[in-house]
């Protein structure tokens, strides 16, 4: 089995270099055929290495020495705050610019980041481009369903604020090659989220949007969607603008922490639901690790050549881990090639028309 190699942005992120390193030092001991190449400055890198438990240290030098970890300086940091393209353009040497270079190089198979976002989206289109006839790349992000083993592909989940309709309907085919190839979903249920499942309800962008994936021969769409189907197991891909999908997402992560802290509470309130929770700690064990969100933290921006991973600001190291892993199945899935295929299929489809 061929190495899978993935730049990891050492200094994007809250945590950062911290967790990420460590993240990077477990993922490189963890998972099997993966190289991680840590961008960043060398100095916080190589401090945080030496900071580590003896037992991670060791891990971290085995690595080193293995060849399964590896240090690129980076000089420049793009700061969380910073304006996404002042960021790009001004620090070429940033450690977000550089990653993405080594992709294009051919040096790394993938790319991910706990960084600046809009800095991420920016860089990976000044330096890799778009995959020819992508109008708009979307961040794609994995939920949690009723149904085991099948998450739910929301996106836009914050790239493209405002949207045109055949953006969407690249969205979507996106979607469905991303939950095919990657998600393994033999033929995905794709749906346009709206406020009611009639083609009719809605506001223009998506009554607009609903006859063109209509016609979408290529995509298995359903119709409109509602916020009450996501999370039952019906939908593979929810299709939306990213300042929709943002919303959802962002809530969604709320009231998950939300019903925690109440069940948490409730279950603590006396002596005797104390005793009862004792003997129901192996299904919250397990409610909470299918509702985990650094589970899920891995977020792939469809439509650039390559595989490009985003994950959220305050990523832990286990965030890390799991968002390492996703890069690892985008690059192993030529998620990029597959996408280039599906949107070429559907510009040919539209020409004869």
């Amino acid at each position: 089995m061929s190495m899978t190699r993935i730049a990891l942005d050492a200094m994007g992120g809250d945590n950062a270099p911290g967790e990420i390193v460590k993240g990077a030092v477990e993922a490189a001991v963890g998972l099997p055929d993966v190289k991680i190449l840590l961008v960043g400055q060398l100095a916080p890198i190589q401090a945080v290495l030496d900071g580590l438990s003896r037992e991670l240290r060791a891990d971290a030098q085995r690595a080193i020495e293995g060849g399964m970890l590896e240090i690129v300086h980076a000089p420049d940091v793009a700061e969380m705050d910073e304006s996404p393209v002042e960021a790009v353009r001004k620090k070429k040497d940033c450690s977000i610019n550089v990653s993405m270079r080594l992709v294009k190089e051919g040096r790394a198979d993938a790319f991910l980041s706990a960084g600046n976002s809009g800095a991420v989206a920016t860089s990976a289109i000044f330096n890799l481009g778009r995959i020819p006839g992508v109008a708009r790349p979307a961040i794609a992000m994995t939920l949690p369903t009723r149904e085991p083993g099948r998450p739910l592909l929301l996106l836009d989940a914050g790239a493209n604020m405002d949207c045109h309709p055949d953006w969407l309907v690249q969205f979507a085919i996106m979607g469905n090659a991303y939950s095919h190839a990657v998600l393994k979903r033999e033929t995905p249920a794709v749906g346009l989220i709206s406020i009611g499942t009639e083609d009719c309800k809605g506001n223009e962008m998506t009554k607009e949007t609903f006859p063109l994936l209509k016609q979408v021969k290529t995509i298995n769409f359903i119709g409109n969607i509602e916020g009450h189907d996501f999370f039952n197991g019906g939908v593979d891909v929810a299709v939306c603008d990213g300042f929709v999908g943002n919303v959802v997402l962002k809530t969604t992560e709320s009231i998950a922490k939300a019903i925690s802290f109440w069940l948490k509470r409730e279950l603590m309130a006396n002596i005797v639901r104390k005793i009862c929770a004792l003997t129901l700690k192996p299904a919250f064990k397990s409610l909470k690790r299918q509702m985990d969100p650094d589970i899920y933290g891995g977020a792939p921006l469809l439509g650039v050549p390559g595989a490009v991973i985003i994950t959220h600001g305050n990523s832990s190291h286990k965030t890390i881990y799991y968002a390492i892993k996703a890069a690892v199945s985008a690059a192993k899935a030529d998620i990029s090639g597959t996408i280039a295929r599906a949107i070429a299929e559907h510009t040919e489809e539209l020409k004869q028309k």
